[in-house]
């Protein structure tokens, strides 16, 4: 019997219902509606030209599946092309297929990131060269309490003492010091506003670099709704900060700030804070942090810390590993936009 050969490609939206059933055998539920798989898979972005979306067959049958949220990592040093492989999922059974995958993927960039992962996931990654570079911390803050206990009567048991918690953070949570900043919207037309302000190494950490093309592309979500707002102070853009609408949360997606002053990137969040109790369903707002500035704004604006993520690299060359500790923010992988169509609280 001749062995089965297995071929990695990129998808096409004729694959739709292949990758669907490769989640469904996997019981993973990813957003797979026609809209999401194309944004995410299959829609045109300016700054990648390339794939974002693989199969890996056994003789035609699919059998593994993996998208990429591409980057490049900036450092004083170099400038690394950088891909987060999201999405990924192996038929039960396929021995190998999503490794085998994983590996024909990082050939797409210089380096592979992962941040977070389910426990499979964690086990997976050092055994094919990812390097343990750290952490990034999942922060809260409390909106509107009281929408907490819009969930049915058999969930607000458990969900009293998570009000009462924030309420108490809200109580005791800032809300001024941004007198002397304008908070600006920007439309998908208008990215070229905050080009001199997108993120730069800095303070001892390397970035991972924004354009106009990928905010862009942020805006069009479909999954989860975005926008974008400029930081401006006598005319002039210092910083932004993306919103995504999910189930229950606004999710602080990105943001940066051109300065090194803390008052300033404290007046960033709590503009961010100002928009997000505008959406009329979120009870609290969250954001990831792993730089010192944003992390300090954060507690000043009453931020609680709750969830740490692990972020991992992986390079062919070891050479191409940044020397420094990597800023990653939700809009890195899919964390900005994923959600399971219910309220999902981190307070």
């Amino acid at each position: 019997m001749a062995a089965m050969k297995r071929v990695a490609r990129p998808t096409t939206a004729a694959d739709a219902p292949a990758i669907r059933e490769l989640f469904a055998a996997a019981a993973l539920h990813p957003n797979i509606d026609v809209q999401a798989l194309n944004w995410k898979y299959w829609q045109p972005r300016a700054d990648w030209p390339g794939p974002r979306s693989f199969i890996l067959t056994d003789d035609g049958v699919p059998v593994a599946h993996g998208a990429i949220v591409p980057t490049w990592c900036a450092s004083p040093a170099q400038r690394v092309s950088m891909i987060h492989v999201i999405d990924w999922v192996a038929r039960p059974g396929a021995i190998g297929a999503g490794v085998a995958l994983m590996k024909h993927i990082g050939q797409q960039s210089q380096a592979l990131l992962a941040v977070g992962g389910s426990a499979d996931t964690a086990q997976i990654l050092p055994l094919i060269g990812f390097r343990d570079m750290g952490a990034v911390t999942g922060y809260v803050r409390a909106l509107f309490p009281l929408r907490l206990l819009r969930e049915s009567a058999s969930q607000r048991g458990r969900l009293v003492g998570r009000f009462v918690r924030s309420l108490m953070w809200t109580l005791g949570a800032s809300t001024t010091g941004s007198a002397d900043w304008a908070v600006r919207r920007l439309e998908a037309t208008d990215l070229e506003a905050i080009a001199a302000a997108l993120p730069t190494p800095a303070r001892g950490i390397a970035v991972l670099e924004r354009n106009p093309a990928l905010l862009r592309h942020a805006l069009e979500c479909p999954i989860a709704s975005m926008a974008l707002y400029a930081m401006e102070k006598s005319g002039r853009a210092r910083g932004y900060f993306l919103l995504a609408s999910a189930p229950g949360q606004v999710r602080i997606a990105d943001c940066w700030m051109d300065s090194d002053e803390l008052d300033d990137w404290r007046a960033m969040v709590v503009c961010a804070v100002k928009q997000a109790r505008r959406d009329g369903q979120a009870a609290e707002v969250v954001i990831w942090a792993n730089d010192r500035l944003l992390e300090e704004a954060l507690s000043a604006c009453g931020f609680r810390a709750r969830l740490k993520f692990p972020v991992r690299l992986r390079a062919a060359d070891a050479a191409l590993l940044p020397p420094l500790p990597v800023r990653v923010q939700m809009l890195d992988n899919d964390a900005a936009f994923l959600h399971h169509g219910r309220r999902e609280y981190w307070a």
